[in-house]
């Protein structure tokens, strides 16, 4: 088992930054990929990044290309998601996500095992 604890959301203006952390805990291994989701009310959860713990790769969604970044500390389990130029629409809980595998080319929610609690997003305009 793996257990995820998401921290770090909160209420921003737009133009503003926030950074999420993803603490990871239990059975981590070296062979994961860890991403990030998001879901908005009414809305479907949607993949925004993701990145490998093994090899220096990771996957963006089109919404976010340019204003957010991820990455990892592998001495503290640990992955963050730096979020610039944030926008209202980005206004979600956003939730951290674990699956096997090195390759991040997968982004569906259904191939991701382990999921944290999620945390608010909210961006106001």
């Amino acid at each position: 088992q793996v257990q995820l604890v998401e921290s770090g959301g909160g209420l921003v203006q737009a133009g503003g930054s926030l950074r999420l952390s993803c603490a990871a805990s239990g059975r981590t291994s070296s062979t994961y990929v860890m991403g990030w989701f998001r879901q908005a009310p009414g809305k479907e959860r949607e993949f925004v990044v993701a990145i490998s713990w093994s090899v220096d790769s990771t996957y963006y969604a089109d919404s976010v290309k340019g204003r957010f970044t991820i990455s990892r500390d592998n001495a503290k389990n640990t992955v963050y998601l730096q979020m610039n130029s944030l926008k209202p629409e980005d206004t979600a809980v956003y939730y951290c996500a674990a699956r096997r595998g090195e390759g991040v080319a997968g982004t569906s929610p259904s191939l991701f095992g382990y999921w944290g609690q999620g945390t608010q997003v909210t961006v106001s305009s």
